[in-house]
């Protein structure tokens, strides 16, 4: 019998896969437990259309990634941060930190876990600021750290 997973399962596939199973497996495991429905041309037919939507929605998600990159990539982000006589920084600048200030700044919303700190920034100057906006898309991010 030819089932189609609506979940991933370890021994049998990863969701979306079309899988031939035994009759009894299939009707007293797999769809009693909802892992799976039977492969009728009208479920197969929606699991098609569903592929579609998600290649779809994939793709306008990388598209927005890729404008996203090119926007940022032009600009520089001023973050202050305080600091005491002789220009000694108290503690130094996080990604949550420029997260906000690109919002504040350009109305951009970065999820902070998508910032690359290579080191802390604990000085005054500007920085180069890895951004993983999508799998496929990389940017760099200009990040100028001054006195408030």
């Amino acid at each position: 019998m030819k089932i189609i997973l609506l979940q991933d399962e370890k021994k049998l596939g990863k969701k979306g896969d079309v899988i031939e199973a035994s009759e009894g497996y299939a009707r007293n495991y797999i769809l009693p437990k909802k892992i799976g429905v039977e492969a009728t041309p009208k479920n197969m037919n929606d699991l098609k259309l569903q592929k579609a939507n998600e290649e779809k929605k994939a793709k306008e998600l990388l598209e927005q990634a890729q404008t996203m990159a090119k926007d940022l990539e032009t600009k520089q982000i001023v973050v202050k941060i305080k600091a005491g006589e002789g220009g000694k920084v108290f503690g130094s600048v996080s990604t949550k930190e420029i997260a906000a200030a690109v919002k504040e700044q350009y109305g951009i919303e970065i999820d902070k876990k998508k910032i690359q700190l290579a080191e802390n920034l604990k000085n005054f100057g500007t920085y180069e600021v890895a951004l993983k906006l999508h799998p496929a898309v990389a940017a760099k991010l200009s990040v100028k750290v001054t006195e408030e």
